[in-house]
């Protein structure tokens, strides 16, 4: 039987439950996990939400107070999902107490915070683990390998956009992602951070960006009620208001250490883009197109095709030969956003296991955070900014 791991996790919102699922889920489809999750303590500053979320996702008890969590002897994991403004906080006082960390992306509200978490975690000696969920798609897993295995030869592009519009409506009200000293940025950490991501696993680390921003409006009604992406807020015209002090779409230019040229757009102001995480990579020899709404799905490209045959495929990556999908169900059977958070879980509680650093540890989520913020300058300072500066 496979040992226990005791779970403490911060924040039962949005993350929250996606990540309560994939702790109830890993037992199920990955019953050879080495070690199987248990839904200790969750971890909320409104004692009525919390104990409401602790009865809904199924941990065994509530709390209020996260300092008293972080130091209890019967929890062996700190799981950070809060706003990112608590991160680090959190995540330093867990790593005094000797826990193990998971924690979401962007990791810190700034490089030196975030280098720091890694610091701290790396003196601890403990496993550590930054949310990129993405990642765990069998599609792109499959798109990995390709690369990996030289299918698609030397790589020349990478372009990215991840495009939302939950935003649109100027009446949307003043939720906490939209103020700085929160989230750190708007898209470009929100979104961007998983392009870039995607983009250090699939084709390697980043040489130099430009970027340029913009936030198109600049105040919205102060919101009485927020719970994920939703919230509530007067739109009569003499509602109170605040400044919003994110961006709302940023855009940047890349060189990779390997050669490959990058573009990159992150924007909550695409109209009927619901949740377009979306890239392609050409290579000497093929190229591959992914998109996350159709999430199982990997279109691919071989130059070595004969002539009357060439062109994308559409691959389906639900087949055994896929990463995860025998876990799951049939072929053709697809999966979820959910479920790429089961394998985010199995990659850590298999590392914590074999004692390693999972991938993607702190120091991806470091090297995630020195790109955004030389896209930032880039963007303040109008100039191509290398990432040795960083």
């Amino acid at each position: 039987m496979s040992k226990r791991l005791r779970v403490g996790m911060v924040g039962y919102k949005f993350m929250g439950k996606a990540h309560s699922n994939a702790y109830r889920s890993l037992p199920m489809f990955f019953p050879s996990a080495p070690l199987q999750p248990e839904m200790s303590v969750i971890c909320g500053r409104n004692e009525q939400g919390v104990q409401a979320a602790a009865s809904q996702f199924g941990w065994s008890e509530s709390v209020t107070d996260w300092r008293e969590l972080v130091k209890r002897d019967d929890i062996d994991l700190i799981d950070i999902n809060a706003p990112s403004d608590a991160h680090k906080e959190i995540a330093l006082e867990a790593a005094r107490q000797g826990k193990h960390l998971f924690c979401e992306k962007p990791l810190a509200l700034s490089l030196a915070d975030s280098r720091e978490m890694l610091q701290a975690a790396e003196e601890a000696g403990i496993t550590h683990m930054v949310g990129f969920n993405y990642r765990f798609s069998p599609a792109v897993q499959l798109a990995k390998d390709l690369i990996e295995s030289g299918r698609l030869g030397k790589i020349y592009h990478f372009r990215a956009f991840f495009l939302q519009d939950w935003i649109l409506d100027p009446n949307f009200p003043l939720v906490w992602r939209l103020q700085k000293e929160v989230a750190g940025s708007g898209s470009h950490g929100d979104l961007g951070a998983h392009l870039i991501d995607l983009a250090r696993f699939l084709v390697g680390e980043f040489q130099e960006v430009i970027g340029m921003s913009e936030t198109f409006i600049k105040e919205r009604p102060l919101a009485s009620e927020m719970t994920g992406l939703s919230a509530k807020g007067s739109s009569s015209a003499d509602a109170p208001k605040g400044e919003v002090t994110v961006d709302d779409a940023t855009l940047f230019l890349a060189r990779f250490a390997g050669g490959a040229l990058g573009s990159f757009e992150a924007t909550r102001f695409a109209a009927g883009h619901r949740s377009t995480n979306s890239f392609e990579i050409n290579g000497s020899l093929g190229s591959v197109r992914f998109d996350f709404e159709r999430m199982n799905e990997l279109e691919v490209y071989f130059t070595t095709d004969d002539e009357d045959v060439q062109g994308f495929r559409r691959v389906l990556a639900t087949d055994p030969a896929h990463k995860y999908a025998e876990a799951w169900w049939p072929a053709g059977h697809t999966i979820g956003f959910e479920h790429t958070f089961t394998h985010e879980m199995l990659e850590l509680v298999t590392a914590i296991s074999e004692g390693r650093q999972p991938s993607p540890s702190f120091h991806d989520g470091v090297a995630c955070q020195a790109v955004l913020e030389a896209v930032e300058r880039s963007v303040a300072e109008r100039r191509w900014v290398p990432l040795e500066e960083m």
